[in-house]
C-alpha cells in the first residue's frame, strides 16, 4: 500500500448512501468543495438492500391480493405470483447491484469519489485504506461527515452464532425461495419480509418476543396480524427462542418454549443501530461511556458534541442519517442531510453562528414532531407525528378520535376494505399532533397528515380541506366530524 501526499477538501463524507450523497450535494450546491469515501456500493443499504428490493419484492402479491378481491377482476385471476419473475424484477429495480449511474451522478454533481474505508485520524483528518491498494490522507477545512449508516443488531441466542442465516441484506438480495422460512423479529423489517416470501411461496413462522409492530397503536398491529395469517404466516408472539441448531440436511431448528420450528432458511431482524465502528472517532475524543454502545449527540444540525479542536474550531464533526441515531429512516436521514450540508456552508459563509433556530433551512426540527413512517404490508401502516398512547405518555393534554375506515374511497378499492384512522388533536392548540391510518393504499394519505403536522393547521381551518370524492382521503372528514366540527 502506497501512501499519497495530503488533498485537501472543504468537506469529507464517510458514506455514499443516500445521506452523504445528499450531504455532499448541497454543500456543493453552496459552492464548497467535497469528496465521499465509500467501501461498498455509491447508494447504499436502501438502494440495494433495503427500501427498494423489499419493496419490489412486496408489490408483485400486494397487486395480486387486490385484483382478487375485486369483482371482474378476480374471475380473471388464474394463478399465483411468478417467483422467479419477481425476484427478476427486484434485480432489475436495484440495478443488478451495479452502481454505475450512481456513480456517474457523483461525477455530474461535481462530487470527488474514493473507493476505500475511513478513517478519523485527528481533527478535519481522515485517513482512507482505498480498495485500489493505496492510502489516501485528507483534510478538511471546514467539516467532516459520519454518514455511515445502521448496521443489524444480532440478538444473544444460544446457537446463532454456529448457524448460517439472513440479516435483512439476505433476505432482499435471496436468489431463491425457501420453502420454510422462520423470522426472527416482529418490527417493521420482519413484518414485511415475512408477508413478501410467504406470498412468494414461503412457508413463514414468525417468532416475537412482544407483540407486532410495538411502536405503533395496538389497532393497527392487529389488523396487520390478521394480514399475515390470512396469507397462512404462522405468528408466535410474546416467544422467546432458547437455541438455534442446525441439522444434518443443513435445515435448521429453532427452539422455542416446549416446540420447536424446522426453517430451511433464517431471517434475524431484530432492529438495527448507528455504524460507528472503527471510525476512529476515539482520535478525536469521541467515545461511548462507561462501555455502553457508542451513540453520538448532535444538535439540530448534525454537529456533534464533543469532538477535540484542532486549535481553530470545534465546529467540524457532523452526522446525519442512520449513524446520528436519531431517526433510522431513509427519507428522515436525507431531510437530515439536506440540513446538516446547508449548516456546513452558512457556517463556513458566516451565516450561522450557534444552533440553528427551529423550522430553519438549517435545522432538523421535524425529528421532534413529525416524522412520517409506512409499513408496507397488506394492509399498509401509515403513521407520523404522535399516537395517543404516546401523547398521553408525554403528559400532553389530547384527544383521540379513532374509527374505521368505511368510505365510498375504501369501499370501491375492495368491498372487503378494512382499516383504521386515529387523529390526536391537541387541545390547547387545536392542532393535530398526530395521526395513523391502517389500510390497503394509505400510504398516500400520509403527507397530508405530516402538512398538516408540520404546519401547524388549525382544525377549524383544516375543516375546509375538502377531500375528493369518492377516495379513501374522506377518511378525513369523517374523523374531522367525528371530533366534532
Amino acid at each position: 500500500m502506497t501512501a499519497d501526499s495530503p488533498r485537501e477538501f472543504d468537506v469529507i463524507v464517510i458514506g455514499a448512501g443516500a445521506v452523504g450523497e445528499n450531504v455532499a450535494d448541497r454543500v456543493v450546491r453552496g459552492g464548497l468543495t467535497a469528496v465521499i469515501i465509500e467501501s461498498e456500493l455509491v447508494g447504499g443499504e436502501c438502494s440495494y438492500w433495503a427500501c427498494i428490493p423489499s419493496k419490489a419484492l412486496l408489490r408483485p402479491g400486494s397487486v395480486l391480493h387486490a385484483a382478487q378481491g375485486i369483482p371482474g377482476a378476480s374471475q380473471a385471476i388464474t394463478g399465483t405470483v411468478d417467483a422467479r419473475a419477481a425476484l427478476k424484477h427486484r434485480d432489475w429495480f436495484t440495478n443488478n447491484w451495479q452502481d454505475g449511474s450512481q456513480v456517474e451522478w457523483l461525477d455530474s454533481a461535481g462530487i470527488e469519489l474514493i473507493r476505500g474505508r475511513g478513517r478519523i485520524t485527528g481533527p478535519r483528518e481522515v485517513q482512507v485504506d482505498g480498495l485500489d491498494g493505496n492510502s489516501y490522507a485528507l483534510k478538511a477545512h471546514h467539516a467532516v461527515v459520519v454518514a455511515t449508516g445502521s448496521t443489524p443488531t444480532i440478538p444473544d441466542i444460544d446457537g446463532l452464532t454456529d448457524v448460517s442465516f439472513w440479516t435483512t441484506r439476505g433476505a432482499t438480495s435471496a436468489k431463491e425461495v425457501p420453502r420454510r422460512f422462520v423470522v426472527l423479529g416482529g418490527g417493521v423489517a420482519g413484518v414485511e419480509l415475512a408477508q413478501a416470501f410467504a406470498r412468494l411461496g414461503s412457508d413463514v413462522t414468525i417468532v416475537a418476543r412482544g407483540r407486532l409492530l410495538s411502536s405503533y397503536p395496538e389497532e393497527a398491529a392487529e389488523l396487520v396480524l390478521a394480514g399475515l395469517r390470512a396469507d397462512g404466516v404462522d405468528v408466535r408472539l410474546h416467544t422467546d427462542v432458547e437455541r438455534v441448531e442446525k441439522n444434518d440436511d443443513g435445515s435448521l431448528t429453532v427452539r422455542l418454549h416446549g416446540k420447536s420450528v424446522r426453517a430451511d432458511q433464517l431471517l434475524v431482524a431484530s432492529g438495527r443501530h448507528p455504524a460507528l465502528s472503527n471510525l476512529g472517532l476515539e482520535n478525536v475524543g469521541v467515545e461511548p461511556d462507561n462501555g455502553k454502545p457508542l451513540r453520538l449527540t448532535t444538535d439540530a444540525s448534525g454537529l456533534v458534541e464533543g469532538p477535540a479542536s484542532d486549535g481553530t474550531s470545534g465546529l467540524w464533526l457532523y452526522a446525519a442519517g442512520d449513524a446520528a441515531g436519531k431517526v433510522l429512516l431513509t427519507h428522515q436521514g436525507k431531510y437530515e442531510a439536506r440540513a446538516t450540508g446547508d449548516a456546513i456552508v452558512a457556517r463556513a459563509n458566516g451565516q450561522l453562528r450557534g444552533a440553528p433556530k427551529p423550522w430553519s433551512s438549517w435545522a432538523h426540527t421535524a425529528n421532534d414532531y413529525a416524522i412520517p413512517s409506512v409499513v408496507f404490508t397488506d394492509p399498509e401502516v401509515a403513521s407520523v407525528g404522535l399516537s395517543l398512547d404516546q401523547a398521553l405518555l408525554q403528559g400532553k393534554n389530547v384527544t383521540g378520535v379513532e374509527l374505521p375506515i368505511n368510505v365510498s374511497g375504501s369501499q370501491l378499492h375492495s368491498p372487503d376494505y378494512k382499516g383504521w384512522a386515529q387523529m390526536v388533536v391537541d387541545e390547547d392548540r387545536k392542532v393535530i399532533l398526530g395521526a395513523t391510518f391502517v389500510g390497503p393504499g394509505v400510504a398516500e394519505l400520509l403527507h397530508s397528515a405530516t402538512i398538516a403536522i408540520v404546519g401547524e393547521v388549525p382544525l377549524d381551518r383544516l375543516w375546509h380541506a375538502v377531500p375528493s370524492y369518492p377516495t379513501i382521503s374522506e377518511v378525513w372528514l369523517r374523523l374531522l366530524e367525528k371530533y366534532g366540527l
